[in-house]
């Protein structure tokens, strides 16, 4: 009888299980009368997976929300449309060679759902088969998902049977496309909690026998793979709050055609800020002159200013009733003046719709021009911010078509008295760390833009929008934030705000 090999790999990354089934499929696609395989294991990091034609839109949030929950997004070939794979969930992908007895695929599902249905039936759980709809069943609820592809008549992907009783995973997608399935678990139906281990052998024996095949239990098996995809540490993981507000926001500014640098840059603290109904502005369009290796902002030829930008600012700003609005803009090397009169008139158009509001800026440098730095300033923000972005040594590869020095006067000029009793804006910079600086040359920053009178810091981690861009050169640990914290302010910064997912914007109410 041909064996059905387990390997129990307890905790591992989707991408890391999905390179070791493709490389026994092709040991069994080069050999068909070997050994079959059932690979068990939980996924951690939890995963979001989109089968073969799914809907986008069933994922109810955006791939920065998910990264920034630590929840890896991964599109795949098996069929089905979209589900999650994380802990509590047992996941098992049988390795089948479909040659044996010409074996159709549709029988090779109803196999797995047989063996499901007959291991719950043991623990005294009815559940049935659902036509045209793959998976286990208990009635409407959700208790397994199918999905299998076939490379060569060699199946892989698999199964996924919810065991633990915390199912809150599932509220970030649509399961299977289906508005009215609701998920349930082992520990749900019978009212207790079962561990994944309790059905590992088990479910080992019924799909053996529906398999046909000698059940042969295995240890743990070590994966021997370079990794795949951005594994973020732990202490960036949060948790993904309440669509809501979040809907409230996204769906205001796409009405009135504007822009948020929250979405275009790919912020990991997007969720947070908009649940919490504040954004920041990205006007002057979404396209950047420059091509900076750090920003997922696209670059390429930008189109005019909007005329009515400033106005819809403005209207937003009122009737999301914020506090403290915080506007910045791409890089327009192609304006003469770099956009600094559209800013001065988003500016004035806010303060004209919202009371009692307060205004920061993110400016880029205007190509050193001072005229336009003092336009803005001119226009009286509470907060002029320009990003120092990193260390002087790191500006050829991290942002070519920028100069250290010339950032530095940005925020020396913005410092400039304005109005006859010498009033003039805070200013504010920030930093990224993680591309490969030194603890010495983030010092020598701090100590540079202290001297040309910046006041406020922002220092966060930096994390690599996608594969073109530059790769993390190390995670710094919260504790060296904190300490960095610690240094701007015995500096005489008088706000510094430091931590993984610190970005030029977040808790930027904290300067008023």
């Amino acid at each position: 009888m041909k064996q059905l090999r387990s390997i129990d790999l307890g905790r591992r990354a989707y991408g890391d299980v999905l390179q070791l089934q493709q490389r026994l499929v092709k040991r069994l696609r080069d050999e068909p009368e070997g050994p079959a395989y059932l690979l068990l294991v939980e996924h951690d990091p939890p995963a979001v997976t989109l089968g073969r034609g799914a809907d986008r839109a069933n994922v109810l949030v955006d791939s920065t929300t998910l990264d920034a929950a630590g929840v890896e997004l991964h599109q795949i070939s098996r069929g089905g449309d979209v589900t999650w794979h994380g802990p509590g969930q047992l996941v098992g992908y049988p390795i089948v060679s479909l040659k044996r007895g010409g074996q159709p695929v549709h029988r090779h599902v109803a196999r797995m759902e047989e063996a499901i249905i007959g291991l719950l039936d043991d623990w005294g759980i009815e559940a049935d088969r659902r036509e045209g709809f793959p998976g286990v069943w208990l009635g409407m609820n959700k208790i397994a998902a199918v999905g299998v592809a076939v490379d060569h008549w060699t199946t892989y992907h698999g199964f996924a049977l919810n065991v633990a009783a915390d199912l809150s995973g599932f509220d970030v997608i649509r399961p299977c496309g289906l508005g009215d399935t609701r998920q349930t678990s082992v520990s749900r139906e019978l009212g207790r909690d079962v561990s994944i281990e309790e059905i590992k052998a088990p479910l080992l024996q019924r799909l053996a026998e529906h398999f046909e095949m000698e059940p042969v239990p295995a240890a743990e098996k070590s994966l021997e793979t370079n990794g795949t995809g951005r594994r973020l540490p732990k202490w960036f993981r949060k948790p993904i709050p309440a669509a809501g507000e979040s809907a409230n926001v996204r769906q205001l500014v796409d009405r009135l055609g504007l822009n948020t640098v929250c979405t275009s840059a790919h912020c990991p603290s997007l969720p947070e800020c908009f649940a919490r109904g504040t954004a920041t502005f990205m006007i002057l369009g979404d396209r950047c002159t420059r091509g900076c290796r750090f920003c997922a902002v696209e670059s390429d030829v930008p189109l005019p200013p909007r005329e009515g930008e400033p106005q819809a600012v403005a209207e937003a700003a009122a009737r999301l009733k914020l506090r403290h609005v915080v506007i910045t803009s791409v890089t327009r090397d192609d304006l003469p003046d770099g956009g600094a009169a559209h800013f001065a008139a988003v500016i004035e158009a806010v303060r004209s719709a919202a009371a009692n509001v307060t205004v920061e800026v993110l400016t880029p440098d205007f190509g050193g021009n001072a005229d336009s730095v003092r336009t803005v300033a001119a226009a009286m923000p509470e907060v002029f911010n320009h990003n120092i972005e990193t260390v002087p040594r790191l500006y050829e590869t991290v942002r070519p078509g920028a100069d250290y020095a010339r950032s530095l006067e940005v925020l020396r000029l913005a410092r400039e008295p304005i109005g006859p009793n010498g009033e003039h804006p805070r200013t504010k910079s920030g930093l990224m760390l993680g591309l490969g600086e030194t603890p010495e040359e983030v010092r020598q920053v701090l100590e540079d833009l202290h001297r040309v009178g910046c006041d406020a810091i922002t220092i966060g981690q930096y994390l690599s929008p996608s594969n073109d861009h530059l790769p993390v050169d190390r995670f710094i640990p919260p504790e060296e934030f904190d300490a960095w914290r610690e240094e701007a302010l015995k500096l005489g910064f008088t706000m510094a705000t430091c931590g993984p997912l610190v970005r030029s914007s977040y808790n930027a109410r904290a300067i008023e």
